[in-house]
């Protein structure tokens, strides 16, 4: 497959957002409102990584992935998570086959992860054993099965929903599987105005559908160009320090970190500024990064990559709260402090 593209910087910048808008409108003949959410998924799709939906029951999760999958042209699969769930029903396994000529050999029989988009629906449900079957799968793009190697087809995304109120039954996924999900976005309910046009496509017959508008090759190249936009030494260091600053005792920890975070984000929360930062700049038009690029994406890129302490949770206390009291206290410069502990 080839993914090379010579064409100049403002032909594929045109191209990209061309592609962009087309999805986002196939998307928005079934899905009405959720903005906000349509454009994480869209960025992690056009990023290479993994989208982490939550919600409660009813706010169309579900279809907006489905409609994803139907607005490209990629294999997808559905796995429904259950507690009876086991790793081999999501990967594969050996099974005994008999050849011609009589003789026994064992013979990989792919699962359901074997595709490009996969939808794990309500994910929390299975136990952590299953839920770990998923991990070299979202890092590596691989399957390991009896000691064979299994590579993913190109490209591959995980999109996983799960339910906040729903507590019996499900199982917290472990911080090791937040971190490989590029966003964590939290789906809302629709507004009045919305619900009148949801109404009015659900209950008189109407059966919008999305379309076919671009294919994996097209994706990877959307992906490559993603990676070419520039950020200045300046601006990747304030990335940088936005996800230091979630550190607790660290030396860009603030006071609300010290106060209420346990544990803060890990270096994929500074890849993932960067990255979806460079998705924004783009959209915009432009071949280098901002710092607002950066501050529109810090939310859904760190709001699952930390561990509230014991006191934020008897406090009731928000992780989107203490991380944008963080955010409005990094400085998009250096502070003078730092300066002056390393010289």
């Amino acid at each position: 497959m080839s993914t090379a593209d010579n064409s100049p910087m403002e032909t594929r910048t045109a191209e990209f957002r061309d592609a962009y808008g087309k999805v986002k409108a196939e998307i928005g003949k079934v899905i009405v409102g959720h903005d906000e959410i349509v454009h994480g998924v869209l960025t992690c799709l056009f990023v290479g990584g993994h989208a982490l939906l939550e919600g409660v029951p009813g706010l169309g999760k579900t279809l907006l992935i489905r409609t994803l999958s139907d607005a490209i042209s990629l294999d997808f699969n559905r796995i429904q998570f259950t507690p009876d769930l086991m790793p081999a029903d999501i990967l594969g396994t050996n099974v005994v086959m008999e050849g011609p000529d009589g003789r026994r050999h064992f013979e990989f029989q792919r699962g359901p992860i074997f595709s490009q988009i996969v939808l794990a629906d309500e994910i929390n449900r299975a136990t952590p054993k299953t839920q770990s079957a998923l991990l070299e799968a979202m890092q590596e793009h691989s399957v390991t099965v009896g000691g064979v190697i299994h590579k993913l087809k190109e490209p591959f995304f995980v999109m996983a929903t799960q339910n906040p109120i729903e507590q019996e039954g499900t199982y917290p996924l472990p911080e090791a599987q937040l971190d490989r999900f590029l966003f964590k976005l939290v789906v809302g309910y629709s507004t009045r105005e919305e619900l009148t046009i949801v109404l009015d496509r659900t209950t008189r017959g109407e059966k919008p559908k999305a379309e076919k508008v671009i294919d994996g090759d097209t994706l990877i190249r959307m992906q490559n160009l993603v990676r070419e936009i520039i950020i200045a030494p300046h601006v990747q260091d304030y990335a940088i320090r936005l996800a230091l600053a979630t550190h607790p005792e660290g030396p860009f920890a603030t006071a609300i970190t010290n106060q209420y975070i346990r544990w803060g984000s890990s270096p994929r929360g500074a890849q993932t500024l960067v990255l979806a930062a460079k998705v924004r700049a783009l959209l915009d038009g432009r071949y280098n990064v901002s710092f607002e690029d950066i501050r529109r994406v810090y939310l859904p890129a760190m709001r699952h990559r930390v561990l509230l302490n014991f006191e934020a949770q008897a406090e009731n206390i928000a992780t989107d709260d203490v991380l944008l009291k963080v955010l409005d206290a990094v400085s998009e410069k250096a502070e003078a402090k730092t300066v002056a502990k390393a010289s």
